[in-house]
């Protein structure tokens, strides 16, 4: 008899031995949190499933030894804060930030977990880091720098239509980046003996009563800058912008993939693959102070003939042959 009882306690001793370590090995499973502005069915779109995607590449399995918390706010930025505490309630190891707007109030909700943004356009002009080279605390990432390549992107639009006169710039004040984007687009326009004009936008109610005042000032084209109101309505923009004849030039290939006619700025893959390599150096024990921000090294400029077709525009040989990518 005691040795069955014997028996029966060394196995109840093994089995909750087990359990425990299970357990144990759960916990230690690395958890990521992503803070977006785009609904979960546009997520794709905003790198959620390419980050995924070249981190399996890295041996990280969902729901095997990663796992991954999703919440994004259907294009309602006040949501962002309570949000961003949900995530930090939830003990990420990581916090992820599409844009400069989730960055900000993921380092708002946090000053320990670190952050990995991923596109901010000024990060130390929008108070995200100290500097590019040491970024101090808990946040780094990989930024598009966006605003220094509006004037790059104002030389596109006047090599294609050499007699251009103004360019109206579609921006939204909300958005950090957008808003660098129209300040820095001055002094180039300048240079290029361009008129700007400022579509300032607030609302998706402000679109059309935006293009309508734009085109009534004559001949024209378009510059757009980068926000989440913005990029929230990629094909309704494009459409304007078709149906007005104006020719438009993003910094954001996905407006192309929707209908627009040029775009030029960072490859976003390049750019996802980098924050990826952060990611996995600071599961592994790296803290992002030590990590410098990242700037693009490659450029991609895409041109859409489809879409010129529809506006009746003829695009220069030799701003085709500089094109990375022709849309036919």
């Amino acid at each position: 008899m005691r040795a069955k009882i014997l028996v029966y306690a060394l196995t109840a001793f093994i089995l909750t031995t087990v359990h425990v370590a299970e357990a144990q090995q759960q916990a230690k499973i690395p958890k990521i949190g992503w803070l977006g502005s785009r609904p979960a069915s546009d997520a794709a779109a905003a790198g959620k499933e390419v980050i995924s995607r070249m981190l399996r590449e890295l041996g990280y399995i969902e729901g095997k030894n990663i796992a991954f918390e999703y919440r994004n706010t259907d294009y309602e930025l006040d949501r962002l804060p309570a949000l961003a505490d949900e995530l930090v309630r939830l003990k990420v190891d990581v916090l992820i930030a599409p844009s400069t707007v989730e960055a900000l109030a993921a380092k708002n909700a946090t000053s320990t977990i670190p952050i990995v943004f991923l596109g901010g356009g000024d990060p130390v002009g929008a108070g995200l880091v100290n500097n590019l080279a040491r970024p101090g605390k808990n946040i780094t990432g990989v930024t598009n720098i966006a605003p220094e390549l509006a004037g790059k992107r104002l030389e596109l639009l006047k090599e294609t239509i050499p007699k251009l006169p103004r360019v109206a710039v579609l921006w939204d004040p909300q958005g950090p980046s957008s808003a660098l984007q129209w300040e820095e687009s001055q002094r180039p326009a300048l240079d290029l003996g361009l008129q700007l004009y400022s579509m300032e936008i607030r609302s998706a109610s402000d679109f059309e009563n935006a293009f309508k005042k734009a085109t009534r000032r004559g001949r024209v084209a378009l510059a757009v800058t980068s926000s989440p109101l913005i990029n929230a309505y990629q094909k309704r923009i494009t459409e304007l912008a078709t149906n007005n004849r104006l020719a438009a030039i993003y910094n954001r290939n996905d407006f192309v993939n929707n209908g627009g006619l040029m775009s030029y700025g960072p490859d976003p893959t390049d750019l996802y693959r980098r924050a990826v390599i952060y990611i996995d150096k600071i599961l592994k024990g790296t803290k992002p102070a030590d990590l410098p921000v990242e700037r693009p090294t490659k450029f991609e400029f895409i041109i859409n003939l489809k879409a010129a077709k529809q506006i009746g525009l003829t695009i220069p040989p030799n701003v085709l042959a500089r094109a990375d990518r022709v849309i036919k």
